[in-house]
């Protein structure tokens, strides 16, 4: 079937009246193919990225200062030709600066991608999208319920290196929820943090807290993550450590002021979601607290591209993992029996529910 004739400036269009040549209301403006370039192009600007990484050009010009692309390609030890070409791709992602051909960190490389930045994410960008290879056979994902490598296969493996490079994000966020949720202001809160990772909430709240004690749990071998950074930031003696599966392992109940579920129910599915949430409420004191950290879609699942994404993501590579809308993480944290329910936004992006058990 043809197309409507397409006028040669569609652009144009907008400013295009009779006091000009033609006729508009008869011409055909097709939609922009911007969003298919973007998708397109989305792979390319991931591995510019990690490239760039891998070859350190954001440590290198850390410590060289603004440099022409002979001084970074004689650092690093490459192509004239071939960094020049990858320092020029780095620009148009804006995440360096060139002019008169000297290149030079950005306010955004200085904050996330130099290893020592105050909100650094080089250790993460690596992992964030979990196993490549996945991304390679969606389709087939699509089709048959289940991703060909599920991070379940060796949790361990995936998970220490994500644990690892979410940490100075995660600790962050923590840290900064003091402010909405003043945590800092409970005498020696009993902290029980499930599938913790690193254990940026724990460590933060036992700052903010110099009475309070903790349980963290996570894997074997994950949990390793947690132990080193407790020691690091000066909270090992007030933590026990308790690996194993959080859907199983002992937990008190009735014995915890704070229970912490951080990124680990979109992992769990339905069920697993709820089920993690149930024993929160378990474990909690009268007057107790659920904080709830997750990536949440909105309702129509459109309005939040990061948390939509990301639920994408948790489809490619594990065997139950989807982001939920908050309006579902709602209804089954009152379900469990919680009240005085509340969301914060402690940074951009991450987001917190934050409930209490019955007095």
């Amino acid at each position: 079937m043809s197309e409507p004739r397409d006028a040669p400036y569609p652009e144009l269009k907008k400013t295009h009246t009779m006091a000009h040549k033609g006729r508009p209301w008869t011409d055909y403006k097709p939609p922009p193919a911007a969003p298919v370039w973007a998708a397109i192009e989305g792979l390319g600007r991931y591995y510019i990225l990690l490239a760039a990484l891998e070859l350190d050009v954001f440590d290198t010009l850390q410590r060289l200062g603004p440099s022409p692309v002979e001084k970074v390609a004689d650092a690093i030890g490459a192509s004239v030709d071939h960094v020049r070409a990858l320092l020029d791709g780095v620009v148009a992602l804006e995440l360096l600066d060139q002019f008169a051909d000297v290149y030079d960190l950005n306010d955004a490389a200085k904050r996330y991608l130099v290893s020592d930045g105050p909100a650094t994410m080089a250790d993460l960008i690596p992992v964030a999208p979990g196993p490549h290879e996945n991304w390679t056979q969606l389709a087939d994902t699509v089709r048959h319920g289940r991703p060909a490598v599920p991070i379940e296969n060796d949790a361990a493996a995936f998970y220490v290196p994500l644990v690892e490079g979410t940490f100075t994000t995660m600790f962050r966020c923590a840290t900064r929820a003091d402010l909405k949720i003043r945590y800092s202001a409970m005498r020696d809160p009993k902290i029980l943090d499930l599938g913790a990772g690193g254990a940026p909430w724990a460590i933060a709240m036992l700052n903010g807290c110099p009475d309070g004690t903790a349980v963290i749990n996570d894997l074997p071998c994950v949990i390793d993550v947690a132990a080193a950074k407790t020691v690091e930031h000066g909270v090992a003696d007030r933590c026990e450590l308790r690996p194993g599966d959080f859907h199983s392992i002992d937990i008190e109940p009735g014995a915890y002021d704070i229970v912490v579920l951080g990124h680990i129910c979109r992992t769990e599915g339905v069920d697993g979601a709820q089920h993690l949430i149930e024993r929160a409420f378990t474990a909690l004191k009268r007057g107790g607290r659920l904080v709830l950290a997750d990536y949440f879609t909105d309702i129509e699942r459109k309005f939040n591209p990061h948390a939509v994404i990301m639920g994408t993501t948790m489809m490619a590579s594990t065997e139950k993992g989807f982001c939920f809308t908050h309006q579902q993480f709602s209804e089954w944290i009152r379900a469990a029996g919680f009240i005085d329910l509340r969301l914060v936004e402690p940074i951009g992006f991450q987001q917190s529910f934050v409930a209490s058990t019955p007095r």
